[in-house]
């Protein structure tokens, strides 16, 4: 029998165990070269923004290269180990350690690089929808074309052959530390069985289950006001981001067994056939994979957490730049303003102005802080309410408006109502909150987020003689007349928008519509750089899990044998496993999600106006295509349980 033959009839007999890591591999490389080529297409010239298109791929590309390798190299331990008895019996029948090696290196080199041609293949035929998804996000209007980039080709051949280089190493360092009787016995370690459980498990799962309470616990504190320190703020996410980490670890280490003890006790010993393929495996399978469900769970919050904040940015573009800019257009100064409606009258489209002369102010607030807080004042601009529509008040009413759009809700917890005091040079004046809004009225770059008072025209210009001049120096252009542009049809918004952006006002100018288009531009190009960077994790994550479970199933195989040998039939076994693939995949998915949940709870509101819609959305696909490994799992359990017998 030859060298060659022996490839070839290894290559057939392990096929069916390799054909998921084959899927990912082709998934992997694909995915990359995809990338790879949009680096290097020319029409990503034309994404506009603060983002490069081109920079921010390629280095999305390396992180995707890092989860590609870290997911081959851990797939190759696997499957090493398991062929081990292989390479043991290969040693008995005369080959040499470096025969062998050279013989799986040739195997490798068949199924590895044949793998990464297909997915070069996949990635050529893939590259131009995928172009077309990063344009639609990004609402550019060009043609996307089907081209194959040779500088892509050779960058993706070099970083793959030199994870191949990476594997070949592991293979031999492996089969030149094991000696045959090692061999034998490296897929035959048992688990151990304990009957019962040590008093210190209980302590690590109670510690773990009260680590991850007190980080959520924690991040639900971080911008409700209680932190006004950067260096508390900091340090406070780094104990929460420690405690969760250190806590879902322990949660696997020790909780999971505590829990299912404790149901395992509550049954008295009379344990169904589900529960003794479920229960009594997870008790023990979780301990043992404690720091690699740690891991996945925790790139798996992350993943989810930034696709969901990303998301929320990109969802929320139109109300976002509602709250930036109120109108449609708006100018700091009356010359560039005149020139632009100028422009609007000659092109025929019909608008409406709105003219503000903020004045800052020092506001006492002490009455109306629902928590004691050492700072009382609020730096903040003032306006007369007959320049605000829709507002109307009478002389010592004040309202307090774009409020609960802003960051300043989130550190800072006011009244409805109350006695505030605007501090001028004569004396400070006493008025009454009878209301608090989240209607924007004025852009951010003169509110700063820090929110606007309207009071009565009388009391408008009794501040306005007693305001302190320091302040209106201090805030500069913030201080500045607005005037805000209206337009009566929307449908004519892009050929004023066009005007505008033709005349180049400056700076103390603004367009809703193109900060919208900007804002969304930048954000869809993080979230299509973040979606698939979490759908690469996710199918490598995924495929470990499975891996997993296949050596556990070929572990189990005997005892399904005796199980089935007693009268139990496949149905019955099988409606165990699938409870048992509920926890396995389900535990660290519902785990991942609440991770993700707390964290973007945390912080949502500076990417964007609404949470649950873009989070569900984002929550829902993570767990549809993740189940799918689950429901594969119990797939190749049906054929284990189908040849136990």
């Amino acid at each position: 029998m030859s060298i060659n033959y022996i490839i070839l009839l290894n290559l057939r007999k392990n096929i069916k165990n390799y054909y998921l890591y084959v899927f990912a591999l082709v998934f992997g490389v694909a995915l990359y070269f995809s990338f790879v080529t949009l680096k290097y297409d020319p029409s990503l010239d034309i994404v506009a923004g603060s983002i490069k298109g081109g920079a921010a791929i390629g280095a999305s590309s390396v992180l995707l290269v890092a989860i590609v390798a870290i997911f081959l190299l851990y797939a190759n331990t696997i499957f090493i180990k398991r062929r081990s008895r292989e390479i043991g019996l290969f040693q008995l029948i005369g080959l040499t350690k470096g025969k062998i090696f050279k013989l799986l290196s040739a195997e490798n080199l068949i199924l590895y690089f044949g793998s990464m041609f297909l997915g070069i293949g996949a990635g050529f035929a893939v590259s131009r929808l995928i172009l077309m998804i990063l344009f639609k996000i990004l609402a550019i209007e060009s043609v996307a074309k089907l081209r194959f980039s040779m500088e892509a080709l050779q960058q993706t051949v070099i970083v793959f052959a030199g994870i191949y280089l990476l594997i070949m190493l592991m293979n031999y360092t492996f089969i030149k530390a094991q000696s045959i009787l090692s061999l034998f016995m490296v897929s035959s370690t048992a688990q151990e069985r304990i009957r019962k459980m040590p008093l210190w498990e209980i302590v690590l799962g109670l510690l773990g289950i009260g680590c991850i309470a007190s980080g959520y616990y924690l991040s639900t504190l971080l911008f409700s006001g209680n932190i006004d320190d950067m260096t508390r703020l900091m340090t406070s996410m780094i104990v929460i981001l420690g405690l969760v980490i250190i806590g879902t670890y322990l949660f696997y280490k020790g909780s999971v067994s505590f829990v299912f003890n404790a149901i395992r006790k509550s049954k008295q010993g009379y344990l169904t056939i589900n529960e003794v393929l479920s229960l009594s495996s997870i008790m023990f399978r979780m301990k043992s994979n404690a720091l690699l469900l740690t891991i996945i769970t925790t790139v798996s919050a992350l993943a989810i957490g930034l696709l969901s904040l990303s998301y929320i940015a990109y969802y929320s573009a139109g109300a976002k730049a509602k709250d930036n800019s109120p109108h449609d257009f708006g100018f700091a100064q009356v010359e560039a303003k005149e020139r632009f409606v100028q422009a609007l009258d000659k092109a025929h489209i019909k608008y409406s102005e709105v003219h503000m002369q903020p004045i800052p102010m020092e506001v006492d607030g002490s009455q109306i802080m629902e928590q004691d807080s050492r700072n009382t004042v609020i730096s903040t601009l003032v306006v007369s309410d007959s320049s605000v529509e829709g507002v109307d008040l009478k002389p010592g009413e004040a309202r307090f408006m774009d409020y609960y759009n802003n960051v300043l809700s989130s550190y800072m917890t006011l009244k409805e109502s109350g006695g505030i005091g605007f501090k001028t040079m004569n004396g400070t004046i006493e008025q009454q909150l009878t209301g608090i809004s989240g209607k924007t009225i004025m852009p951010y770059f003169y509110s700063k987020g820090a929110g606007v008072f309207v009071v009565d025209e009388t009391v408008y210009e009794e501040l306005a003689q007693g305001q302190d001049p320091k302040l209106r120096s201090a805030k500069g252009a913030a201080a500045a007349d607005y005037f805000g542009i209206e337009l009566a049809d929307r449908s004519q918004l892009k050929d004023a928008n066009q005007i505008f952006t033709d005349q180049k006002p400056g700076k103390m100018s603004i367009s809703q519509y193109e900060y919208k288009m900007n804002h969304r531009s930048g954000m869809g190009l993080i979230m299509f750089i973040v979606g698939f960077l979490g759908l690469t994790f996710l199918i490598t994550s995924g495929c470990i899990l499975y891996f997993k479970q296949m050596d556990e199933g070929e572990e189990e195989k005997a005892g399904y044998t005796i199980l089935r040998k007693l009268g139990f039939t496949q149905g019955d076994l099988l409606r165990g496993i699938q409870f048992k693939q509920l926890f396995n995949f389900g535990i660290p998915l519902v785990v991942g999600l609440s991770h993700s949940y707390f964290a973007v709870k945390s912080g949502w509101f500076f990417f964007g106006t609404e949470m649950l819609t873009p989070m569900i959305m984002v929550m829902l696909l993570y767990t549809v295509l993740y189940s799918i490994f689950g429901f594969l799992s119990v797939l190749y359990y049906k054929r284990v349980i189908s040849e136990s017998l």
